[in-house]
């Protein structure tokens, strides 16, 4: 029987594959994702370099193509010019073609242009990362056979499979497809967990499309990002440099609606929504249930996730469903109104801060004398909002 260079157990090869692909994605997660296309933290080259040269061997994936197809993601969100909306392509595509639409939209040069910009450019990245973008894997398949002989084809073949799979297809599919959310941000997408270890943290896709820029993607203290884990021994170590977090809010009771809570509230929108989809739309929801007789239950009952969801996502049967649950509850119809009035607040993008405290105090004001307790209560805590102090 052929062996390589390492005479090692079938556990201990599957051991290895498992460290190597790992390795694969904690660099397209803290390399690609957040040092290069979201800025979010800065690598020292000792530990960039490795990445890049890493990511030539396993992945083939040029640093500015990925770059490049990310950002696009992000400002042409389940639009028709997003490269990779299942939305758009359909689930099954994502799949199945995730990596024909990578390519695709990696070989339009309108795309590098214009989103392309902080990629590296040295010599190295000119003549051999850009220039043999595909022979690197060629090297790893080398590299696998000569120390795992014919079986390391095996190995090889997982290594080359990994990101297209779980890249391409589970997080730019599933990631807006099936999950759950943290926040109801404007487009489909997702948290899907257990996959942390496997995909490094980019399961919490909801997460990071909710505040894009963060270095760390996990919001509750349940989730687990494997990549923040990666990013916290690395700044431990001196080798790299947290820029930017998700804006972290705190409540201080007693507190009156002021400049600080403004700036607080603004900043922590999806969070406030959150809360307000908990303190209130399910509330006046679960108590509009109770109410109702038998007749009147099943238009209620799919009532509690469209009064939740970003109007924006709806589809038009929603719409119009919504509408019917509406014009049927009173109390679900002023809670529903408010909640658009005060994503109108922050979505108003000429009032100056005086104008905006003002515009919250009025909200504020009419919540309180609204008759409804949820939505009163609710009201109470905004002024109690505060940034924190790092």
């Amino acid at each position: 029987m052929l062996t390589g260079l390492l005479d090692i157990s079938v556990w201990g090869i599957v051991a290895y594959t498992l460290a190597v692909t790992h390795l694969t994605i904690i660099c397209v997660t803290v390399f690609l994702h957040r040092h290069k296309a979201h800025r979010a933290l800065d690598l020292h080259p000792l530990v960039s370099h490795p990445m890049r040269f890493w990511l030539w061997l396993t992945t083939g994936m040029v640093t500015k193509q990925w770059m490049a197809v990310h950002r696009k993601h992000h400002a042409c969100v389940e639009s028709e010019q997003d490269p990779h909306s299942p939305r758009q392509e359909g689930i099954a595509t994502l799949l199945l073609e995730g990596t024909e639409l990578y390519r695709k939209e990696a070989g339009n040069e309108a795309t590098l242009l214009r989103y392309g910009h902080g990629a590296p450019d040295d010599w190295i990245e000119r003549n051999l990362y850009t220039r043999w973008s595909s022979k690197g894997y060629y090297l790893m398949l080398g590299i696998d056979v000569a120390l795992f002989g014919p079986i390391g084809l095996t190995v090889w073949a997982i290594q080359m499979l990994w990101i297209p799979v779980l890249a391409a297809g589970v997080i730019n599919g599933i990631g807006h497809w099936w999950g759950y959310r943290n926040f109801e941000t404007p487009d489909m997408s997702t948290n899907i967990i257990p996959f942390g270890l496997l995909i490094g943290g980019e399961e919490l896709h909801n997460n990071h499309h909710a505040f894009a820029s963060s270095a760390k993607l996990s919001a509750k203290w349940w989730e687990f990002d494997a990549g923040w884990l990666y990013i916290r021994l690395l700044q431990g170590l001196g080798l790299a440099r947290v820029k930017k977090l998700p804006p972290k809010t705190v409540l201080v009771p007693g507190k009156l609606l002021d400049r600080d809570a403004v700036a607080a509230i603004i900043a922590g929108r999806l969070s406030v929504m959150s809360r307000y989809a908990k303190m209130v739309l399910s509330q006046v929801w679960a108590e509009e249930l109770r109410r109702v007789d038998n007749s009147n239950r099943s238009l209620l009952l799919p009532a509690k996730s469209l009064l939740m969801r970003e109007e924006s996502m709806l589809s038009r049967e929603s719409v119009e469903r919504l509408n019917r649950i509406l014009e049927h509850s009173h109390a679900l119809a002023t809670v529903y109104r408010y909640k658009q009035r005060l994503q109108a607040i922050w979505q108003e993008r000429t009032l100056s801060q005086d104008g905006l405290l003002r515009a919250l105090e009025e909200w504020c004001r009419e919540a309180e004398e609204s008759g409804i307790r949820a939505l009163r209560d609710f009201a109470r805590t905004l002024p109690a909002y505060s940034l924190a102090r790092a």
